[in-house]
This record gives structure tokens, C-alpha cells and sequence, in this order.
């Protein structure tokens, strides 16, 4: 994280986990449980959640998911919020393809967006 810039760093981290050997990373909102897979076993990160106790799924938005994207990519909001922004949008999950490098959002009932991010070089120190 301490290597990804403000503005357009998704790229940056998905290359440096990519190049640890991550294949895939699949969230689930609004718990924001990530699970990191890899060739050889997973590993599960439990954030904090974005919500508690009962609540309404919010109904899948297309346009204000891809808004808190482009705010991300703008550096425009901390990762907290884009996750914040994304469930207010009905997003349920997600899955971070690092060998396809696209990303995959899911609402509740079966709606998905997929976008691809760009292939980056990373130079070793």
C-alpha cells in the first residue's frame, strides 16, 4: 500500500500482488472480508464493516459505481470510502482478476460491471 500512488495506484497494488503470486482477490461488501487466492492456499483479511445488525441492501447502481470508481482513480477518496461508495451502490462483491486484470462488481441480484485496469511495470529497488 505504502508503494501505491494517490491518483490511478489500483494498478500499482494489483501489479505488486500480482507479482507476489496473488491470482485472485474476492470482497465481500458490507462485511469487507477479502480473500486473497493464491497458487499454492488463500488467505482471508476481516476489515471493518460498513455496516451493523439489519439493513436494506441498497439496489444495484451502475452509474454511481462506476462515479466512486473514477473518484478513486482521481485520488479523490480513501479506500474506506470507495468501499462505502461502492456498497451505496449496491455492490455486493467483487473479484480482482490479477492474471486477466479486471475487476468484476456484483449486485445482489445477479447484476454485475466488469472493468479491466491497465498492465503496469514495477521497478525492483
Amino acid at each position: 500500500m505504502a508503494m501505491r500512488p494517490k491518483i490511478g495506484g489500483f494498478p500499482v497494488l494489483a501489479e505488486i500482488l500480482r507479482q507476489a503470486g496473488v491470482q485472485k482477490n474476492t470482497w465481500h461488501l458490507p462485511s469487507c472480508q477479502s480473500i486473497y487466492i493464491m497458487e499454492n492456499g488463500a488467505v482471508v483479511q476481516q476489515g471493518q464493516p460498513l455496516v451493523t445488525g439489519l439493513h436494506d441492501i441498497p439496489t444495484f447502481d451502475q452509474d454511481a459505481l462506476i462515479a466512486a470508481l473514477r473518484t478513486d482513480q482521481n485520488g479523490l477518496s480513501t479506500f474506506p470510502e470507495f468501499l462505502q461508495a461502492a456498497w451505496e451502490a449496491g455492490v455486493v462483491g467483487y473479484d480482482v482478476n490479477f492474471i486477466n486484470r479486471q475487476v468484476t462488481y456484483y449486485g445482489i441480484a445477479g447484476e454485475k460491471y466488469i472493468e479491466a485496469y491497465p498492465a503496469i511495470g514495477i521497478l525492483h529497488t
